[in-house]
């Protein structure tokens, strides 16, 4: 189904298009580098908990962002109404910018691919639908075994639109879905409870979501890590080998290294990697990618929050650092191009370089063989919280779902289990690469500088050689 409408409609009710480009132009006659962001979004949220509808949310937002660049300095101010006296009143700040000396900026790479034109999420299906949703996985969930104590169900949905208008008459437009469904499940056991959750979503309709085998997978995902925990012993703890699953697991490259390979801590060299273009950071075999072009992925857009078309980065190839993530004020100060990677939470934001889907590639490798190298470990198979120090590449990650491997065989469910260690060494340490790449199941957010944006991360099975574990057992 297409949108009925044209959705510019959303944010040209009290503007128009030739209006704003004239502004945005009157606006930044002195910077380098900047645009007009506008945005239109709204988003549902509803909470199913203790067999009832806990909470259900209804929000539209619209806005604009107006940012001037010069040099290294930006001036940025923003308004929840699209209005040309609000833009007006925005400009004065753009006009504080010192003039830009290094002349203009060129206008992005213009683009025809749309990821996204099917029709609005929230409306094509009826709010008593997705209310029955909830309540069918819920009792669904108790039904399936007599342990279960508690089950939380979440489904979120969100559309919008949104339009870059720079000075020079580039014009670019992206419609953004986004939709997510979770299960939590409680179970209890001779007076000891463990949880077990799973989540799935993407940048696409409602529909997959409302399907028996999606909703039911979730689940029994959930069910399964929550029994495997009932049965869990307390972590070792030590330096050890440790086999990372497929898929999710890749939140850990995610924050030990993505984070790590945006060009603004590279520019101001507060990166471990800054500096080491075309170094050996990684074992060889490890490539590692961001690709913000993906169909329906959670971290996937048209263009990003500047204009620019998103597409494959490679990042490190076979070991080699090959390069960075950038927005366009930081490609511009390093000499180097715009990646697709200039994102930014709102329009109450200034965008800077963000991953989007980052992942690494498969390898050759037989994931029961990968296995069956290890003596002693652990098997890392889902992944919770994490902290990441970008400066020294340090992180701390809690498992959520982890096992003991002793001679090559997966033993017990362990749990309590952390993996700690730092992002430029831990890739110098992998010694085995699955051919089981997968990506993640759509449910990932990424924080930076107090914004949030949707992101995803994959990666194969990876075997791991010398992490520290924290554990509770000896």
């Amino acid at each position: 189904m297409q949108i009925p409408s044209d959705p510019r409609a959303y944010l040209y009710r009290e503007l128009d298009p030739e209006t704003a480009t004239r502004l945005t132009a009157e606006a930044l006659a002195n910077a380098e580098d900047g645009e007009l962001y506008l945005q239109y979004r709204k988003s549902e949220a509803f909470g199913f908990d203790d067999g009832r509808l806990k909470t259900a949310s209804f929000d539209t937002q619209s806005g604009f962002g107006l940012r001037a660049v010069s040099g290294e300095t930006t001036a940025f101010a923003h308004a929840n109404e699209i209005s040309p006296a609000a833009i007006r009143r925005a400009a004065e700040t753009m006009a504080l910018i010192e003039p830009g000396k290094a002349g203009k900026a060129p206008p992005p790479q213009g683009n025809n691919r749309h990821l996204y034109t099917d029709g609005d999420p929230l409306d094509l299906v009826a709010f008593a639908d997705k209310v029955n949703l909830c309540q069918t996985i819920d009792a669904a969930a108790r039904a399936r075994d007599p342990r279960v104590v508690q089950v939380s169900v979440g489904l979120t949905g969100s559309w919008g639109v949104v339009e870059i208008v720079r000075p020079d008459g580039f014009i670019a437009t992206d419609v953004r879905p986004l939709v997510r469904l979770n299960v939590s499940v409680v179970v209890e056991t001779n007076g000891r409870r463990e949880t077990g959750s799973f989540g799935t979503g993407g940048r696409t309709l409602y529909d997959r979501l409302f399907e028996p085998a999606t909703w039911n997978r979730a689940i029994d995902e959930a069910l399964a890590q929550a029994l495997v925990n009932l049965d869990a012993e307390d972590a070792p703890a030590g330096d050890m080998t440790v086999l990372c699953g497929p898929g999710w697991p890749g939140v850990l490259l995610h924050e030990a290294i993505g984070h790590g390979l945006e060009g603004d801590f590279n520019r101001k060299g507060t990166s471990a990697f800054a500096g080491r273009i075309g170094e050996r950071v990684a074992a060889p075999g490890v490539t590692v990618v961001d690709d913000g072009s993906l169909h329906d992925r959670r971290g996937s857009l048209s263009i990003d929050d500047e204009g620019t078309p998103t597409r494959e980065t490679v990042l490190i190839e076979d070991g080699i650092l090959k390069g960075y993530m950038q927005d366009r004020l930081n490609a511009r100060l390093m000499g180097g191009e715009p990646t697709g990677n200039g994102r930014r939470e709102s329009f109450q934001h200034a965008p800077m370089p963000r991953m989007t889907n980052t992942f690494m590639k498969a390898g050759n490798d037989d994931p029961a063989e990968l296995m069956s190298r290890v003596k002693k470990g652990i098997y890392a198979k889902s992944f919770g919280g994490g902290q990441v120090d970008i400066v020294s590449g340090k992180f701390v990650f809690s498992c959520t779902e982890a096992y003991r491997i002793e001679n090559g065989k997966l033993g017990r469910p362990i749990k309590g289990a952390t993996l700690i260690g730092d992002g430029p060494s831990v890739l110098t340490r992998v010694t085995g690469i699955g051919n089981d790449f997968a990506l993640d199941e759509g449910v990932g957010m990424c924080g930076k500088g107090g914004q949030s944006v949707p992101a995803g991360v994959g990666q194969p099975t990876l075997l791991v050689e010398g992490l520290t574990v924290g554990g509770t057992a000896a």
